[in-house]
């Protein structure tokens, strides 16, 4: 009885090889695996993309003024707008509400003369389509950038004029993004992209062997032999677990050499996180299928548990401090926003222990937790 109960490396080690052919001969396994992340992450990726370039706007120039043309000029010499010009506003506000324009600028009649009298801004009237808040708010804040920008070389050009040196404006606005210095969102969105991508694959790579073992009548073989409880799940996660490590390196080179997101982390700290991040996810999948003994149910449940809370409450598209507080704690529960959180620091940022440590630890909790539930869910019996 103490050898049946005892851990033997024979017998894992044969339960190993026996998934891993089960794993060849199952093309579904190979297609979540390595086909599947790879389509997950260009969709992601490249569809999915917060930037704001070349939107168009409206512009209506009611003034015949210096000041109000090099506005105008200011405004049409910048990449980050498509401005239309010609229309009257009454078509111009038809094409707002039908979503053809984001946005329309309109420069008063009185713009030179209030311009002169040091009240210029109140002639500019920006009307946006706040039915997309993202948009709108993009349109307002580089209207500001455009504003400011046109100050001080219309300054520089009155003071040139003057035949002196241009007076310095009062305050000196100079930007600089760290971590991502191109802004480019995709620098930020890819890697939180591949913690979603890596919860689907990891709770659906073990949502099934279990079940796949009740439905095939292989579970009674397995249970008449004298495999102890933790051979049989370390031989299914084991293997699983191999094949999200290879996952990981496979999204890692399309992220760094395909869609040219930089990576300034270490790949062995990135392993290791990842090890940690598929315990939750394997133990998750391998918990599912355990309850509920059906592929298809277990493979149903795995995506509703795993892939919607890893998108829409790991912070990866939606701010966390922005949700109600409730779900705020809830997500405290989720592995994806920890793994979604130190995958964009190891991409941006680099490997930062202070960072990273925090991660790791409820990484580690949650990894103990959903293992320690499938074990105690996972009995020698057929009950």
């Amino acid at each position: 009885m103490s050898k049946q109960s005892s851990l033997s490396f024979r017998r894992l080690w044969a339960l190993c090889r026996k998934e891993s052919y089960q794993i060849v001969r199952d093309p579904s396994s190979i297609l979540v695996a390595f086909i599947m992340p790879i389509i997950l992450l260009f969709i992601m990726g490249y569809a999915v993309n917060l930037d704001a370039a070349a939107v168009r706007i409206g512009l209506q120039v009611n003034d015949n003024g210096l000041p109000a043309q090099k506005l105008a000029q200011a405004l049409q010499s910048t990449t980050a707008f498509e401005v239309h010009t010609g229309a009257p506003l009454k078509v111009q506000m038809a094409q707002l509400a039908q979503g053809q324009l984001r946005g329309i600028v309109v420069i008063q009649s009185d713009f030179s003369t209030k311009w002169l009298q040091g009240q210029g801004g109140s002639a500019v009237q920006v009307l946006t389509d706040g039915a997309e808040p993202n948009t709108a708010s993009f349109v307002s804040s580089y209207m500001q950038g455009v504003w400011v920008k046109w100050q001080q070389q219309l300054l520089q050009d009155n003071a040139t004029t003057a035949g002196r040196a241009a007076t310095p404006l009062p305050i000196d606005i100079r930007l600089r993004s760290w971590f991502n210095p191109s802004t480019v969102s995709r620098n930020y969105l890819v890697p939180g992209s591949i913690a979603v991508v890596m919860t689907i694959i990891g709770a659906l790579l073990t949502s099934m062997v279990v079940a796949r073992e009740w439905e095939r009548g292989t579970m009674e073989a397995l249970l008449a032999t004298p495999v102890t409880r933790t051979e049989l799940l370390l031989s299914k996660v084991l293997p699983y677990y191999l094949l999200g490590i290879i996952a990981m390196l496979l999204c890692l080179g399309v992220a760094v050499w395909i869609m040219q997101v930089p990576f300034r982390g270490s790949v062995l700290s990135l392993l290791g996180l990842t090890s940690l991040f598929l315990g939750c996810a394997l133990g998750m999948g391998l918990f599912l299928s355990t309850v509920f003994r059906n592929q298809f149910n277990a493979a149903q449940a795995a995506l509703t548990s795993a892939f919607l809370p890893a998108l829409m409450l790991s912070g990866v598209i939606y701010e966390i401090a922005s949700m109600p507080v409730a779900l705020q704690w809830f997500t405290r529960i989720i592995p994806a926003r920890y793994f979604a959180n130190a995958l964009q620091t190891e991409f941006q940022a680099g490997t930062v222990g202070s960072l990273l440590w925090a991660d790791a630890f409820f990484l580690f909790f949650l990894t103990v937790f959903w293992l320690g539930l499938t074990a105690l869910k996972t009995k020698r019996s057929l009950d």
